[in-house]
């Protein structure tokens, strides 16, 4: 093959490929629910309240990356 075959058909392939990848991304827009139609579930917002947690619930915990707080680091 000549050089000018060779771009040819780097051409024609690189334009397949441009038209699958809009064929793929119009299949994906179709199947994708919208947030209007999407059902309410998981992905549904959950509210987070403002008010402090109760400090009992990290009584025993250790502090994450820091170690324990009665140990020393090596």
């Amino acid at each position: 093959m000549s050089l000018q075959d060779d771009l040819t058909a780097v051409r024609r392939n690189l334009n397949e490929l441009v038209r699958s990848v809009e064929r793929l991304e119009q299949d994906i827009a179709r199947q994708s629910p919208t947030p209007a139609t999407r059902p309410a579930g998981r992905e549904a917002m959950v509210p987070v309240p403002d008010t402090p947690y109760d400090s009992t619930l990290w009584t025993d915990s250790d502090d994450e990356g820091l170690g324990a707080r009665d140990r020393r680091a090596p």
